[in-house]
């Protein structure tokens, strides 16, 4: 039995009905008009899937019944809908050559102003911030003034982020000597988990943000790198083409932008000079 068949038996066995195509395009549309967030049209039954919770715990059988909770843009259960949608993908050190290049590239700022303000525009569950925090730790030391931003636009995934506990598993391919200086393990009722340390979590400060917001609250801003990987992927090309010029708006002058494996900035006139490995040095765009 093909998956969409399993599906429409699983959501029938249920007492609801299945997502129609008309509903899943209008629920789409939504998405995009409130997050910038572009599903393709073969979603479907993910989207059905990740909404079938939602449905059972309100107590409603279609999702015809479901799209009308979502009429008025200030429903509560928007920020449910959000974080149903949302993809959280995300582990310590992922593409592990950024961090590995970080201190380098970010010693000339600090020797300049003796401050380093980092952005993770997209943060998840934290694996990135912190890593960023436990990185920058290591390189410059606990007395640098170090501030890292981390927002996401999924409250969900920032309540896991804030908190800093993880199951052991997370840090399984994470080397030794981090361990020792990020984390602290579980015992008793923690056993099988792992908490931040507070001294790397101090460093990191986490903040619902929608990136289609008109404005944003940034006022850690000038940044001397921004990390915004695997994210614009979700995004059509305007919406990535606006995101880009604010975040250059947003650099400190030669500051830094990194992205993920498979968002390679192709257009020169953005502002950006490839550094090599998805890392871009923000340059002064021609008027």
């Amino acid at each position: 039995m093909n998956r969409s068949r399993v599906s429409e038996v699983e959501a029938l066995s249920q007492g609801r009905e299945q997502l129609s195509t008309a509903t899943f395009t209008a629920l789409r549309d939504l998405l995009h008009a409130h997050s910038g967030i572009a599903l393709a049209a073969h979603k479907l039954t993910m989207v059905q899937s990740r909404l079938a919770k939602r449905l059972r715990i309100l107590g409603i059988q279609t999702y015809e019944e479901y799209l009308q909770r979502l009429e008025n843009p200030e429903a509560p259960e928007w920020s449910e809908f959000i974080n149903a949608l949302t993809t959280n993908l995300t582990s310590f050190f992922r593409e592990g050559h950024h961090f590995t290049r970080l201190v380098p590239l970010i010693q000339p700022f600090h020797a300049a102003s003796r401050r380093i303000r980092i952005w993770s525009a997209g943060c998840s569950t934290g694996e990135e911030p912190y890593t960023l925090a436990m990185t920058l730790l290591q390189g410059f030391g606990s007395a640098a003034n170090i501030q890292i931003l981390a927002t996401d636009l999924d409250t969900a995934v920032l309540e896991t982020a804030a908190h800093g506990v993880y199951p052991m598993a997370r840090i399984e391919g994470v080397d030794d000597s981090w361990k020792r200086l990020a984390f602290l393990k579980g015992s008793g009722a923690q056993e099988g988990q792992v908490r931040v340390r507070p001294e790397v979590r101090q460093l990191v400060t986490f903040r619902q943000m929608n990136l289609l917001e008109d404005r944003w609250s940034v006022p850690e801003a000038p940044f001397q790198a921004i990390f915004c990987r695997n994210v614009m992927i979700y995004f059509d090309k305007p919406t990535q083409r606006k995101l880009l010029k604010r975040y250059h708006d947003l650099l400190e002058p030669d500051g830094l932008l990194f992205v993920g494996h498979s968002e390679a900035l192709l257009d020169t006139t953005l502002g950006f000079q490839s550094l090599g490995q998805t890392i871009y040095r923000r340059r002064e765009v021609a008027s």
